[in-house]
């Protein structure tokens, strides 16, 4: 039968053929059911959007397949990129919990499914397991470490190819974690990875010309083959 966007749809978090250690995957069954009873599952076309930096905290969204990028402009239209959101993550959790606006917009990199849980629904299954809640503490501990890092990564780095190494290393790391593959899918436009390392468009897309010229990887269409994979590691050392 024809799924919308030609995506596997995940019926249920229960019998979900792809649960991980996540942030809520592995809690008691009856927890579980709790949230699949909450939850309103949804499909979303490439270069829709979840919801808007500003816009009144109204849920979260569970990323089940796919990835979203997440971004926060300023009024003079200048754009960052604060990470690409990848399946399991949970989307709109600080706005949700502290019922501020989203700090950021939300857009889809590729279909993807995205289940909704409203803001209220959400707060009550968090006072009903402790479990959970405490699950959500330690995620908002580590977006703010992440956002640490980030902040880190770009205001301390000396130069753009630098920021631009580490970016691809990173990024293969989260692909493929715990091996050393060469090959990364890059769903991102040099104009979209210039808005996550704080560069300009110009500029990566010299860098990348370079780093081809330097032999240090290969571009095919969307895919990326590191090739001195040494080599990109000195450059984040600065070296």
């Amino acid at each position: 039968m024809p799924t919308p966007y030609g995506l596997e749809i995940i019926e249920n978090c229960i019998s979900c053929p792809v649960r991980q250690d996540r942030l809520f995957c592995n809690l008691p069954p009856d927890a579980v059911k709790r949230l699949d009873d909450i939850t309103t599952s949804a499909t979303y076309p490439k270069g829709a959007t979840l919801f808007v930096q500003g816009q009144a905290g109204r849920g979260v969204f569970v990323l089940c397949t796919g990835h979203v990028k997440l971004s926060t402009s300023s009024a003079d239209g200048k754009t960052l990129i604060l990470k690409v959101a990848e399946p399991g993550d949970i989307l709109g959790l600080p706005s949700t919990i502290s019922g501020k606006p989203y700090e950021a917009s939300a857009d889809v990199l590729e279909s993807c499914q995205a289940n909704f849980i409203a803001r209220a629904d959400f707060l009550a299954f968090l006072r009903e397991y402790g479990d959970a809640a405490l699950r959500v503490a330690q995620e908002l501990s580590e977006k703010y470490q992440s956002a640490l890092d980030e902040l880190k990564n770009i205001g301390l780095s000396h130069s753009a190819s630098e920021k631009l190494a580490r970016f691809l290393l990173d990024w293969a790391a989260r692909q493929k974690p715990g091996t050393d593959s060469a090959k990364l899918t890059l769903a991102l436009t040099h104009e979209e990875i210039a808005q996550m390392i704080g560069a300009s468009r110009e500029t990566v897309t010299r860098l990348f010309a370079d780093f081809k010229k330097k032999k240090l990887l290969e571009v095919k269409g969307s895919s990326v083959f590191i090739k001195n994979k040494a080599g990109l590691e000195l450059l984040v050392a600065g070296l």
